[in-house]
């Protein structure tokens, strides 16, 4: 079947751009195209703080007044209004993911991990980098966010071990020197009293009183994973005493907080290395 200029559907399709947007987090707003060979920009900027990854192919990247010839593998930064254009090479197939994120939530994360005191956006010197860290975790982030599976507190955490990472690897500034134990045990005990419920990172953060960067950053050295992560082990935790009790696998999973059964039996497999069935028989 044939679509626009004698093109098939399916080209169509993997020519034009997805984008991924989420209510429950504002701040922040994905967009990936898998083939941007008819894909051209003029000069334009945003008001956001935009980083995007090149996953294929290459292209003519113009910031300011810079201009160079980018590859996979690379990370572009984009300060809020700075003019800039990233159109490919040739005709070459290319491919890229963007992160268009709020500029008072990253100025708010910036000043958490000790920036200026000041409430102003402190900008990136570096429009590129190849650092392979960063560009995996980009691809980690948008994975996550675009995981329909995935909870807005692992989202958010996410993007804040990301963005953290990039401040701290780009922007570097010292971070705050803060014994946070006391604090760390109150956020932990509050996630395993509530963890049926669709906890959001504010909400362990108001219990805990420590800024969401500062959470996500000491929760996990102190007790080797993410609050998310730790919010799923407690509901595993949960859905096998539900299990030993003879309880239904579907009543359990939404009993759980999980979304649906198939949720439940997927992470049950990933932590317990059996499915709900298997371990209740």
């Amino acid at each position: 079947m044939s679509g626009t200029n004698g093109r098939s559907d399916s080209a169509v399709t993997v020519a034009a751009p997805k984008f991924w947007r989420d209510d429950a987090l504002p701040f922040i707003e994905a967009r990936s195209i898998e083939d941007g060979r008819e894909v051209c920009y003029a000069k334009h900027s945003h008001e956001t703080f935009s980083i995007g990854a090149v996953i294929g192919g290459r292209s003519v990247y113009l910031n300011r007044h810079a201009r160079e010839r980018i590859g996979t593998g690379a990370v572009v930064l984009m300060n809020p209004d700075d003019v800039h254009a990233c159109n490919p090479v040739a005709e070459e197939r290319w491919s890229y993911r963007m992160l268009h994120v709020d500029v008072a939530w990253l100025t708010g994360l910036q000043h958490d991990l000790g920036f200026s005191d000041n409430h102003a956006f402190r900008a990136f010197s570096q429009t590129m980098t190849t650092d392979a860290a960063l560009f995996e975790g980009l691809n980690r982030l948008y994975a996550a966010l675009v995981d329909d599976d995935n909870e807005p507190m692992r989202k958010e955490s996410a993007a804040l071990t990301f963005f953290s990472e990039v401040q701290q690897k780009l922007n570097p500034a010292p971070l705050p020197d803060h014994d946070a134990s006391g604090q760390l045990a109150r956020a932990a005990e509050f996630i395993a009293e509530n963890c049926t419920r669709p906890l959001k990172v504010e909400d362990v953060c108001k219990v805990a009183e420590l800024s969401p960067s500062h959470l996500i950053r000491a929760f996990k050295q102190r007790y080797g994973m993410t609050p998310h992560a730790y919010l799923i082990n407690r509901r595993i935790q949960y859905s096998r005493a539900q299990l030993r009790r003879g309880y239904p696998i579907a009543d359990v999973a939404l009993d759980a907080g999980f979304a649906d059964q198939a949720h439940l039996q997927r992470t049950f497999k990933r932590l317990v290395a059996a499915t709900p069935g298997q371990y209740r028989s």
